[in-house]
């Protein structure tokens, strides 16, 4: 497919609308929302096409918590149906957000939310050896006896706590591409693949069923973007751009890589799973499907790095 270079995939980290300080009522995430909407709405305002993505760990990790605390009480609910609750209740959020300041800027515009169902591969490596974190932070005597209730599996989390890890498998196919390509035909601002996307499987049949992962947003961001043509891919995150040495005396910041010198920092461990390295895979994922361009910036340098002043441009 061409790329539409006014077509772009803005992926939003889950704690960019979630941070770790808040005590996570919804008042306190429409105005983290209402901060990364004015960002897009310039963006839109600009003339570009945007579909908006997000992380949902912080949120999905609690409705999980949640059912643990209650389970006695109410029945649980399967891992794909919690993640389905955290994309729809952010994407709700999200797309009035967004709405809202479109309106307040004269932007006639309407955003809608899809809920997104993500093919994965049953059989993949991931289930066997669970990797992504999801939820609050716990100290080590609290996580172990929450994990002896439950059977829940929990890492030491960058010096931070301790937290539960789910599957994370390879997203396969976005099975509502063309719903979302409908829309952006329409003039629609989607909001998709929240979370990653819900993880369905598909059966011998050809039916899907739901199953216990949560995906990488970066990695099924990467596979949208590639399939609806998008021209560029933004993945924000907390810091303005890629830096080799992260964090030591030698650490640089990089304005351009190609997908060659990515591939090569990637393999020498500069970017590590738990930090940038899903971001620079989703990137080069993106790039090996026929992306034209890259971009890992910050929310408050959005518009800098897509008129190329600012953030880490990956290109092929």
């Amino acid at each position: 497919m061409t790329s539409d270079d006014r077509l772009i995939v803005v992926a939003i980290g889950g704690n960019a609308v979630y941070p770790p300080d808040i005590k996570g009522t919804a008042a306190e995430q429409l105005a983290m929302m209402s901060v990364a909407c004015e960002r897009l709405a310039r963006v839109i305002g600009a003339g570009y096409r945007v579909v908006v993505t997000h992380g949902n760990g912080p949120v999905v990790g609690n409705i999980l918590f949640r059912m643990a605390r209650t389970s006695r009480e109410l029945a649980p609910m399967p891992m794909d149906v919690c993640v389905a609750h955290s994309q729809g209740g952010m994407g709700y959020m999200l797309q009035q957000s967004l709405a809202n300041v479109l309106a307040r800027g004269g932007v006639d515009a309407t955003v809608t939310t899809v809920v997104t169902e993500v093919e994965v591969d049953a059989a993949d490596p991931a289930f066997a050896q669970p990797t992504k974190p999801v939820g609050k932070f716990f100290a080590h005597d609290d996580a172990a006896r929450i994990a002896a209730e439950t059977g829940w599996q929990f890492v030491e989390d960058a010096g931070r706590g301790w937290r539960r890890v789910v599957p994370s498998p390879v997203p396969r196919r976005i099975l509502d591409t063309p719903a979302i390509e409908a829309l952006l035909a329409a003039g629609v601002v989607p909001v998709a693949c929240g979370g990653g996307g819900i993880p369905v499987a598909r059966n011998a049949d050809g039916t899907y069923r739901g199953i216990a992962a949560v995906i990488d947003k970066d990695m099924t961001s990467a596979l949208l973007a590639a399939d609806i043509g998008a021209g560029t891919l933004v993945m924000l995150t907390g810091v303005e751009r890629v830096a080799l040495d992260f964090g030591k005396p030698t650490q640089r910041s990089l304005d351009r890589m190609t997908a060659a010198e990515a591939r090569a920092h990637l393999a020498d461990g500069q970017f590590p799973p738990g930090s940038m390295g899903p971001k620079i895979a989703a990137a080069l994922d993106y790039l090996g499907r026929g992306g034209r361009q890259a971009l890992i910036t910050s929310l408050e340098r959005l518009e800098e790095a897509l008129a190329g002043r600012a953030g880490t441009r990956i290109v092929a």
